[in-house]
């Protein structure tokens, strides 16, 4: 993976794609876990809640291999746009190089359930726009992989981002991913360049309307939760 041109997409968009991750064969495994308990803590159906249509579950300790194995490699590639966002932006804060570290700051803040997600989308369903906070310790990075062929499997379901600049309407991005490709995105905010200095511009992602098939996402979050 290029980081280099990671670190330079999330810097000017706030968002970079990445991958493929994931091969179809564990993509489908993955999404195949979904109709099962055991791996899950809690079970959120978003119509309940006015989170938009659809549903997602909560995995339990331990992780999924697979995704067990991404996290943490992921967090130390992304420390170091983390801690210059922070920096630019003037917060004094500073993330742990392993991600083992920054769990135990999370703990000690009394988040301590696991927030890796696997959502699900059929015909109809969406996600309003939001973001994935979870507690006062926040990391600001966070990771969406598509599990499921576009075209083939499903069709609709675009992920979507939105950006708000200070005193300017929100700008809406449109993500094209394939199977196995990640979106790595910001949480909440980053830091903008401006001609009379950095400002901070927040975002919120969503999904739009699946219009036929299945979507299956991994939802990879670094902070734990409350």
């Amino acid at each position: 993976m290029d980081w280099g041109r990671i670190g330079a997409d999330l810097d000017l968009a706030g968002h970079a794609v990445a991958g493929p991750l994931l091969d179809g064969e564990t993509c489908k495994a993955l999404a195949g876990l979904y109709e099962q308990d055991s791996p899950f803590r809690s079970r959120v159906v978003m119509e309940r809640h006015g989170f938009g249509k659809g549903e997602y579950k909560y995995f339990s300790h331990p992780l999924p291999e697979p995704i067990a194995a991404l996290r943490g490699p992921l967090y130390q590639r992304l420390v170091p746009v983390a801690n210059r966002w922070a920096e630019a932006m003037g917060l004094d804060i500073r993330y742990p190089a392993d991600h083992a570290d920054f769990l135990e700051r999370c703990h000690a803040a009394g988040q301590t359930r696991p927030t890796p997600l696997l959502l699900k989308y059929g015909p109809g369903d969406y996600n309003c726009l939001h973001q994935d906070l979870y507690g006062e310790t926040v990391f600001p990075l966070q990771v969406a992989i598509l599990l499921s062929e576009p075209g083939s499997e499903f069709i609709g379901g675009e992920f979507v981002l939105t950006e708000q600049r200070p005193r300017m309407q929100s700008r809406a991005t449109v993500v094209p991913l394939g199977q196995g490709d990640a979106v790595i995105f910001a949480v909440d905010q980053r830091p903008v360049q401006g001609t009379r200095g950095t400002y901070r511009v927040r975002h919120r992602h969503g999904v739009s309307p699946v219009r036929s098939g299945a979507r299956y996402t991994l939802g990879i979050i670094f902070h734990d939760a409350a």
